[in-house]
């Protein structure tokens, strides 16, 4: 385990063990402000559910009221007016079998990966590389569509893809330390009324077991559910 550094113990001192109201929270976090660099914050929620059963898995994507301070760099799989189309929405690279050969031979240099249903046939075989970093397209998150276009716009708007992870747990950015109070909370709310919406039909007991925020260098802080 990593040593933590004399100011993220000071840090930690000052959070409550008993989770606090989300504007006391965020005030809290907003305290911590003192890199030199602009800290993402992130939400991180433990849920209720066996991630062992396919049936009670936590995946999709939202799109952030006011974003996630963040410019992402996005490749799109399409071919024809698509691809044009994707173009002038934004995208970083737009490409068909010479984009998935560049990415076969080790080039990862993007954040979200978007493709065309007529696609798939080149994307396939990217499974292996793409899959373990998040990056597989997947009708799930949106990033398997017709209009390429569109999912281009929601993800240079700041749109966030999450899913659970083994231990039930989601994670997911909701912003960065500059962002005001004000943009912070409601990011973060509308994450988690978000994640209050896929609940499993299967998923028994409580749901929304804990949620907690941190930035980039701080201890997290938890949140009343």
């Amino acid at each position: 385990m990593a040593k933590q550094s004399k100011r993220y113990r000071d840090l930690s001192e000052k959070v409550s063990e008993d989770p606090v109201a989300l504007p006391e929270a965020v005030a809290v976090l907003k305290g911590f402000d003192g890199t030199k660099f602009d800290q993402a914050v992130e939400i991180h929620m433990h849920l209720g559910i066996d991630s062992k059963q396919a049936d009670q898995l936590v995946r999709g994507s939202i799109v952030l009221p006011h974003g996630i301070g963040k410019s992402q760099r996005i490749i799109v799989f399409a071919k024809g007016p698509a691809a044009e189309a994707a173009a002038e929405a934004g995208a970083d690279e737009v490409g068909q079998e010479e984009l998935a050969k560049k990415i076969q031979g080790g080039w990862l240099d993007f954040d979200v990966c978007i493709a065309a249903p007529d696609m798939m046939g080149a994307v396939g075989p990217l499974g292996r590389v793409l899959g373990p970093r998040g990056l597989m397209p997947s009708p799930r998150a949106g990033t398997v569509t017709p209009d390429v276009a569109k999912a281009v716009t929601e993800y240079k708007a700041g749109k966030v893809e999450f899913r659970n992870d083994t231990g039930g747990n989601v994670h997911a950015v909701v912003g960065r330390m500059s962002f005001e109070p004000k943009q912070l909370e409601e990011n973060i709310s509308a994450f988690i009324d978000y994640i209050d919406s896929l609940r499993p039909n299967a998923a028994k007991g409580t749901y929304v077991k804990s949620i907690s925020i941190s930035a980039t260098m701080s201890p997290g802080i938890a949140v009343a559910a």
